[in-house]
């Protein structure tokens, strides 16, 4: 036992540090230290954009899935991802209106969704628990989705991952589709860390938004409409309204499907139904309250603030993707609270992160979206009372949804020149209050002017937008032009590319001029006579794809002569090749995988399990070579192992800029290139998370309750 006078003193300083060191690891955030983004194992492998990736589906009874697929039921099946084999994961179809389209454009190429924890919990592929797999409809470009979520990461907006991917059916072709990482527990923890807030998909709309919808659409109504006419289903402008509103282009659909709660007369915004009661839909429940001419969503999912009541908000509630509390759901309404009344917005919206959403969703002109008439299509992420906007959903980007139109300009030349300071298209600036508070206050005006700037000088570098899209088009057209199933010709493809450069070459133009004053920034001042336009009369916006026009390359039914590109038969599903025939799915660069797959005898999928399909590949000596090695079929078999993986081998502008204030992105690691050829970090590690730290806390407590116990007098 010591008996030193200043033992009791080293006792109290000991425990002092560690009671310290626990407070400062578990509030760190709260002193300025930044967490780290967390980089999950998926990043590097297939989101790797220097190559078209390879997936693999394997299912005992595809045609029956098929024919079920409207129903958005997961079925069992194994996939083998870039050469590495998955067992046990679920697949089923996915969509909005795209689902019912694929049907109505007599084609099997639907939209689909891997799920690799459905039946097991602890099964992810490299960390990533689901899969989107986007079929490329209404999109000649096929780069609509991919440059519009690469464009947002770029600009620090987080982002899903994509990467182009070429689909094979128990080794027939089936076509090249965009993979997508979905926003669930993956997408949160590598761009918030372990202790992410909270996310929801807000959405009232009959035919979005969640499975088993789309049944209210019908793909046929597409035909018979005239240039400009509205569908009958859609809110028509109140007694008055300013001619020169944007009209539904060509082939919009007559039966449009209205929102859950509309009820009401065109032109309210919220305030109480007919009974009184505010938000009250007709079947009864609460939830948002109708949208008037404001736009087809409620209330709730533009964002408004209605009342106290998480009742008044099911649209965002009961979308949530992650597991919700009481507290959760008030906070949120108190962020919207502050949101529609424009309080405390530096604590209510992540400023510098929306605005830059913003600019660069405006630039991509989707009016299918929160700024459109639809009003939806986005992600709504909230942590601590602070909210921002993911995006989600842009295959309708490029003015593909309504052919855009502010005043007495129309098609390409309206949409080109679409005003950067009339943010919402839909509806009225303050009908959507997160759009609306960046043009409450001149500071965040010319902030949002200035990061407008910094977006477009970034895409008219010396390689700019223009080359990206060149090379991005270069890289897939072999497998655009093998596609089986693909919803266009392979010369609309190359028409349609086309048609995007130069829509950017001249969005681009436009917006300069906007931002220097030359080119009027807003839908009035674009209604003047004699406006100066940037002139794109001499595109079609329907070249690349568009709502009804998007099938292809005429009217819903007709097919493409593909050719030698593959002919299609049975509806789509292309046609089967000789037992035993190898596919080789070619490389476009040196570093692209280059597959030869057995395909029809060569691949059996054996009866299914209540926990997956037990499937084997066979083949007389067959592999599949892969980057750095290859997957070979010893012994003619190749096992699957249970629930998991088999790795093969690792394989604007400067007026007002004072006043705005300077604001970094919440996450920089967000801003690398992610254009092909720019990977990113490629280390598997993630954050030291809260626990770890708290660990390493507790066990300094301890080590100083034990010395003082020891040496105590």
């Amino acid at each position: 036992m010591s008996t030193h006078r200043a033992i009791n003193r080293v006792c109290c300083a000991a425990l002092a540090l560690a009671v310290l060191a626990a407070v400062l690891f578990c509030n760190a955030e709260h002193f300025g230290l930044q967490r780290m983004d967390a980089v999950q194992g998926y990043e590097a492998r297939l989101f790797d954009p220097s190559r078209v990736h390879t997936v693999e589906i394997v299912m005992d009874d595809w045609e029956g899935f098929l024919a079920g697929c409207e129903d958005e039921e997961y079925e069992s099946c194994a996939v083998i991802i870039d050469g590495e084999a998955y067992k046990n994961v679920a697949l089923r179809a996915k969509g909005n209106t795209s689902l019912s389209s694929v049907k109505a454009y007599g084609n099997n190429r639907y939209s689909f969704k891997i799920e690799f924890d459905h039946y097991d919990d602890g099964n992810t592929y490299y960390g990533l628990d689901k899969l989107c797999l986007n079929n490329i409809i209404q999109d000649n470009t096929y780069l609509k989705d991919y440059l519009s979520y690469t464009l947002m990461r770029e600009f620090g907006v987080p982002s899903p991952l994509c990467s182009f991917t070429y689909i094979t059916v128990n080794g027939e072709e089936w076509g090249l589709y965009i993979a997508v990482e979905a926003l669930e527990d993956g997408f949160l923890t590598r761009n918030y860390g372990n202790s992410y807030g909270e996310l929801y998909k807000p959405d009232s709309m009959s035919f979005g938004g969640g499975r088993g919808n789309g049944g209210g659409f019908n793909m046929e109504d597409l035909e018979g409409l005239e240039d400009g006419e509205a569908p009958a289903g859609m809110p028509q402008p109140p007694e008055g309204f300013p001619e020169g509103m944007p009209q539904p282009q060509e082939g919009f659909p007559a039966d449009m499907p209205q929102p859950e709660n509309a009820a009401g007369e065109p032109g309210q915004s919220g305030g109480p139904s007919q009974d009184g009661a505010p938000g009250q839909q007709p079947d009864g429940r609460r939830g948002g309250g109708p949208g008037g001419f404001g736009g087809m969503g409620s209330n709730d999912v533009k964002l408004q603030y209605i009342d106290n009541d998480p009742d008044s908000y099911l649209n965002i509630f009961e979308n949530a993707k992650t597991d919700i509390t009481n507290a959760d759901q008030t906070r949120l309404i108190e962020a919207l609270r502050k949101l529609s009344a424009g309080e405390d917005i530096e604590n209510t919206v992540n400023v510098d992160e929306v605005i830059r959403y913003m600019v660069v969703h405006h630039f991509l002109c989707n009016d299918d979206s929160y700024t459109g008439q639809m009003v939806h299509n986005y992600y709504l992420y909230e942590e601590d009372g602070q909210l921002s906007m993911l995006p989600w959903d842009y295959n309708l980007a490029f003015g593909g949804f309504g052919g855009g139109g502010f005043g007495g300009a129309s098609g390409a030349t309206a949409t080109v020149n679409t005003p950067i300071d009339t943010l919402v298209s839909g509806g009225s600036l303050e009908d959507r209050p997160m759009a609306a508070w960046i043009f409450s206050s001149e500071a965040y005006t010319a902030l949002y002017h200035k990061r407008y700037a910094e977006f477009v000088a970034s895409l008219t570098a010396d390689y700019g937008l223009v080359e990206k899209i060149d090379e991005i088009a270069e890289q897939i057209a072999p497998f655009v032009e093998k596609d089986p199933t693909k919803f266009c010709t392979y010369e609309e493809f190359e028409t349609g590319v086309e048609t995007l450069r130069e829509f950017c070459t001249l969005r681009l133009e436009s917006i300069s001029g906007q931002l220097e004053g030359t080119v009027p920034s807003t839908s009035e001042g674009q209604q003047q006579e004699g406006a100066n336009l940037v002139d794109a009369s001499h595109i079609e916006i329907a070249d690349m794809g568009s709502m009804g026009r998007g099938g292809f390359g005429g009217a819903p039914g007709e097919r493409p002569d593909n050719g030698e590109d593959g002919a299609a038969s049975d509806g789509g599903r292309p046609a089967k090749t000789a037992g035993g025939t190898g596919i080789t799915v070619a490389a476009t660069n040196t570093n692209s995988l280059t597959a030869t797959m057995p395909t029809g005898g060569d691949t059996a999928a054996k009866a299914g399990t209540e926990h997956g399909a037990e499937i084997e590949r066979s083949g007389e000596g067959a592999g599949i070579p892969v980057e750095g090695g290859a997957m070979d079929a010893v012994g003619g078999e190749n096992a699957l192992k249970d629930g998991g993986a088999e790795p093969m081998q690792p394989s604007r502008a400067e007026e007002g800029e004072d006043a705005a204030q300077e604001t970094e992105p919440r996450n920089p690691s967000q801003m690398r290139r992610d254009f092909p050829g720019n990977m990113g970090q490629e280390s598997d590690a993630a954050e030291p998370n809260r626990l770890l730290w708290l660990g390493v806390s507790a066990a300094v407590l301890l080590a100083g309750l034990g010395f003082a116990l020891k040496f105590r007098q």
